[in-house]
């Protein structure tokens, strides 16, 4: 049996939680402490993602083409986790009595605006990144990194809203902003991978930063003013929207 160091148990114990990429099994994992490194397994999700639609460029696959089946495998090594807590929050939200929000949002089966929600958010994810033709695998990295730290925002700065459920271990977890230091750095990095590829794109560089932190961190205000703090499925929505804005406003670059 293999002795993995504690470092790396925490690491596949959290590409195991957000994520389906299929791993060895390993034993004494613990959970816990997942959201933690949510930065770090977005950022491995991006890069995944980078080199699926590097090598469909290489074999000269049209750009639309190309955006949406990495999109299609982006819902496939997620497990479609996040999309699944989008579909819920869309649908609770739609509901007129904030009394009965977290009570349809609990509810398995999907409805009108969950259905809606997801369509928006592959449409628009398909198209904007079919508008961006370069650094196209920095840019997915970056995106699936903010996505997850305005998870860990959302996380550290409102309530929970619920007594059980997968998301109350995450409070346990970010307890507070210095836990959403080392995403940061993390994703400060990630952006400055442009300046190595092409040293004249500072602004570029620089734009994905305050791009990705403010909408990170407005996606997640936006849901805590509506519902008064947040849900499992609200940090799923968080993740989603983030990961959508960002390739959008991008395009205007």
């Amino acid at each position: 049996m293999t002795n993995y160091p504690q470092w790396c148990k925490r690491l596949i114990a959290s590409v195991i939680f957000y994520s389906a990429i299929p791993l060895p099994y390993v034993q004494g994992l613990e959970f816990g402490k997942v959201a933690q490194l949510a930065p770090v397994v977005g950022i491995m999700i991006g890069g995944i993602l980078g080199l699926v639609d590097g090598g469909m460029n290489y074999l000269d696959m049209p750009v639309l083409t190309r955006s949406a089946l990495v999109v299609s495998v982006w819902m496939g090594i997620t497990g479609g986790l996040h999309l699944d807590g989008t579909m819920d929050t869309a649908d609770g939200l739609a509901v007129g009595d904030p009394q009965r929000r977290l009570e349809v949002m609990a509810d398995s089966a999907t409805g009108a605006f969950g259905a809606m929600a997801a369509i928006a958010l592959v449409l628009l994810k398909t198209t904007a990144l079919a508008d961006i033709s370069e650094n196209r695998c920095i840019v997915l990295m970056a995106a699936c990194g903010w996505g997850r730290w305005g998870q860990q925002l959302a996380i550290a700065r409102y309530p929970y809203l619920k007594p059980t459920g997968k998301g109350a271990l995450h409070k346990q977890a970010i307890r507070s902003y210095q836990d959403l230091l080392p995403g940061l750095l993390l994703l400060l990095g990630v952006s400055g991978l442009v300046l190595l590829v092409d040293s004249k794109r500072l602004f570029f560089a620089l734009g994905m930063i305050v791009i990705g932190s403010a909408i990170a961190t407005l996606t997640g205000a936006w849901f805590n003013h509506k519902l008064g703090g947040h849900t499992g499925d609200t940090y799923g929505a968080v993740v989603e929207w983030t990961e959508t804005l960002f390739l959008c406003v991008l395009t205007i670059f």
